[in-house]
């Protein structure tokens, strides 16, 4: 009893010693553990009778807009009041669809707003895109890793498929694909990371909205993600159809976004078939 009231008396010594002082370096003799001055930020000389301690870094006070582009300082602000003072031009809250994509397809273009391009969706958990799709264009196979997608037609008409996942099965038992025709005012959902694809059937342009439950939703092109693949593993993929040679054409022959469409559809709309 004697020992253990003496254990219990150094360790409670040991430990008023550590909270009281923590810019001593104090030596407990159970455990051996030791209070360095330097993780508290302080000199190993200062005095135990000093009480000003350092604020400890912290990442968000020190930094600076040097090197951080508008959506990291958004991201860092300390508080959403914050994020208003660094967007102080009202014209920050609008985002102008009318501008064109950079490297947009033959078939047309998709303009996204996401919280790269249009910094003033952080906080909002939500993006945008506008699609213009042109005669017998197709917005080719693409997933959205971060959220769905509700598109909306309003001008035209688009044919839209999509594959949900595994599992999901025709009444035949095979892979289930839905497919519909929306025209102007009319919606439908694209469930996150589900495959999907959109064509314009006629000779006139479309014009669709997009939006998501994500200021980052992301956009694979599927043809593209898998072609990037090595060789061999593509050609087994495909159980050995394609010739190992003639990949590199096909990759190459795979358009980046919109396409354009289908023979059918070009040849109604007079339009030259993009050869290999």
């Amino acid at each position: 009893m004697r020992l253990a009231s003496a254990i219990a008396i150094s360790i409670m010594a040991c430990s008023s010693t550590v909270l009281a002082a923590p810019s001593v370096s104090a030596m407990c003799p159970y455990g051996n553990s030791t209070v360095d001055n330097k993780a508290w930020g302080k000199p190993s000389n200062t005095s135990a009778s000093s009480t000003e301690y350092p604020v400890l870094s912290d990442p968000r006070v020190t930094a600076t807009s040097a090197g951080l582009s508008l959506t990291q300082q958004l991201f860092l602000a300390d508080t959403v009041a914050d994020r208003f003072n660094l967007l102080p031009d009202d014209t920050q809250f609008v985002f102008d669809f009318n501008q064109p994509q950079k490297s947009a397809g033959d078939g047309g273009e998709l303009v996204a707003a996401n919280r790269k391009t249009f910094p003033a969706l952080v906080g909002t958990g939500s993006g945008m895109v506008i699609g213009r799709v042109g005669p017998c264009g197709m917005n080719t196979f693409h997933v959205h890793p971060r959220s769905a997608e509700l598109q909306l037609v309003v001008q035209g008409r688009l044919v839209t498929e999509i594959t949900p996942e595994n599992g999901v099965l025709n009444v035949n038992g095979n892979r289930r694909v839905i497919r519909n025709v929306i025209g102007p005012y009319q919606m439908t959902p694209f469930y996150q990371g589900s495959i999907h694809t959109q064509f314009n059937p006629d000779c006139t342009n479309v014009i669709f909205v997009a939006s998501f439950a994500n200021k980052d939703f992301g956009t694979g092109q599927i043809l593209n993600q898998t072609l990037a693949f090595t060789d061999d593993v593509i050609a087994a993929a495909l159980g050995q159809t394609i010739a190992g040679e003639n990949i590199d054409a096909v990759r190459q022959a795979i358009p980046a976004s919109i396409a354009l469409g289908v023979e059918q559809c070009l040849q109604q709309c007079g339009i030259k078939k993009r050869r290999l």
